[in-house]
């Protein structure tokens, strides 16, 4: 049995159903919003790769490393972006989020905040984890910020650790969060979204 089983997790406006091929049409739309393939510092597909895209999420999910999501506006079924478990460490009972991004209509919205809780929520009190990571370019100040926000904290810095889609070598920030830091985060969370509300 997997470490990560499929499942759909919703709350708060937000859907996330297990990515597959039945979601390229509104990947590659979410995508074209903003033309985010065009940002250095992210993974997000062209919209001619976006069927390749999913197929190596698949692929990576076959082999117990990565769990692939679908991120939808729950009341319409818009796909807004995507987002994933990754580096998959059944083991010591660690996952890392990330490979996340949406349409740059929804940044600044409750929509990162509402995912992340959803993944952190089930990741600590489903799958009993330990530890949930994240991970991002050195470069990618809003992911950094995004990430301390959910309450992570920084680890540090992997220099010279991966090759940006320009070929260039990235440094990588490391984040994480422990099961025990977790009942104070989910507070804040949901305050934050609980104050988005009101806005």
């Amino acid at each position: 049995m997997a470490f990560v089983e499929p499942v759909i997790l919703q709350g708060r406006g937000v859907r996330l159903e297990p990515l597959s091929l039945t979601h390229e049409a509104g990947l590659a739309a979410a995508a074209a919003d903003g033309e985010l393939w065009r940002i250095r510092v992210t993974s997000v597909p062209e919209p001619q790769d976006t069927r390749a895209y999913i197929e190596t999420a698949l692929a990576m999910r076959e082999a117990g490393n990565r769990f692939a999501f679908a991120v939808l506006h729950e009341a319409t079924g818009r796909v807004l972006g995507s987002t994933s478990y990754h580096d998959i460490l059944p083991a010591v009972r660690r996952v890392e989020i990330g490979w996340t991004w949406y349409a740059k209509s929804v940044q600044r919205t409750h929509v990162n905040t509402a995912a992340k809780l959803l993944m952190m929520g089930h990741a600590f009190d489903e799958l009993a984890c330990h530890v949930v990571g994240w991970r991002t370019d050195n470069y990618n100040f809003a992911s950094q910020r995004a990430i301390e926000r959910l309450g992570a904290r920084k680890d540090g810095v992997i220099r010279g650790h991966a090759l940006r889609r320009d070929g260039t070598i990235r440094d990588t920030v490391m984040y994480s969060m422990r099961s025990g830091e977790w009942p104070e985060a989910r507070a804040q969370l949901l305050y934050l979204l609980q104050r988005h509300a009101l806005d």
